[in-house]
């Protein structure tokens, strides 16, 4: 915990009004790639707290739109619709597809994680599997030049992984930003233009 306090990119979120350290995973993301803009309509999956939805509503600004979901409810931002529950399941799938108004998402976003326990035999399987379950959302719901930003554990199924979204994307590139714990198995997966 004193860690996680003197924390800088905690120290620099919480001045900076942010709901968590991860904004800087992202916004050093997008200084480099260019891949949220204005009038952008973004899909932030696995959203609690709320971090990259706050940086993404500032970028796509009034004439874009944010979408969040996630299992935890989380408190409202301004002018981010929010949809508490499990995307996975129809009825919240097609209630996010409502929120898009029938138009294509340009950027799916994803820092979902499951609940760890600590066990990597456990914790990796999960993890894969919302990996999995956000590449087929990007699939279903992204423009054809759009882009998808996700969290993946490095690990049993990680290369497999990353040859399903070259599979579906023509560009992957994976990131470390410096916002990533050094001892973390994270990176981030940039995948762009779908096949």
């Amino acid at each position: 915990m004193s860690e996680h306090l003197s924390d800088e990119y905690v120290k620099k979120a919480q001045k900076e009004g942010y709901r968590s350290r991860a904004v800087y995973k992202l916004t050093e993301a997008i200084e480099k790639d260019k891949f949220i803009k204005p009038g952008d309509r973004v899909l932030d999956l696995g959203a609690a707290p709320g971090g990259w939805s706050q940086v993404a509503i500032k970028i796509v600004g009034n004439s874009g739109q944010v979408i969040a979901s996630d299992i935890l409810d989380i408190e409202p931002i301004d002018k981010v619709d929010f949809l508490c529950g499990d995307f996975t399941h129809d009825s919240i799938y097609e209630e996010l597809l409502r929120l898009t108004g029938g138009h294509k998402i340009d950027v799916v976003l994803s820092d979902m994680a499951p609940n760890m326990s600590g066990q990597l035999s456990v914790d990796l399987p999960k993890s894969m599997y919302l990996c999995e379950l956000a590449l087929d959302m990007a699939i279903k719901t992204i423009t054809p030049n759009g882009t998808f930003f996700i969290k993946v554990f490095q690990g049993a199924g990680f290369d497999e992984y990353v040859k399903s979204c070259r599979a579906a994307f023509n560009k992957v590139i994976i990131r470390k930003p410096k916002a990533s714990r050094a001892r973390s198995k994270e990176v981030y997966l940039l995948a762009n233009g779908l096949k």
